[in-house]
């Protein structure tokens, strides 16, 4: 199985992990790649995150800097548009 070939199977694996029986070659793959195994980690780690729903808020100093950032981008890309 190629890393490419991984990374298509990936959500299924993620959702249900009992499907490793099924695919040997996912589980072979997945056990000596160490990028694939990051991939997994954070995936995993980042559905977690999400699944709690707990919001982190952003410090106001950041908010004013990222929303002017996001401006300038716009402003960049569409000069004549109204912000």
């Amino acid at each position: 199985m190629t890393c490419e070939e991984l990374l298509k199977a990936l959500n299924d694996y993620i959702d249900d992990e009992s499907v490793l029986a099924i695919w040997q070659d996912f589980a072979e793959h997945l056990a000596g790649c160490n990028p694939c195994q990051v991939v997994v980690d954070n995936i995993r780690k980042t559905i977690q995150l999400y699944k709690a729903g707990e919001p982190y808020p952003m410090p106001p100093e950041f908010q004013a800097q990222f929303r002017a950032a996001l401006r300038a981008k716009w402003k960049q890309k569409f000069p004549h548009a109204q912000v």
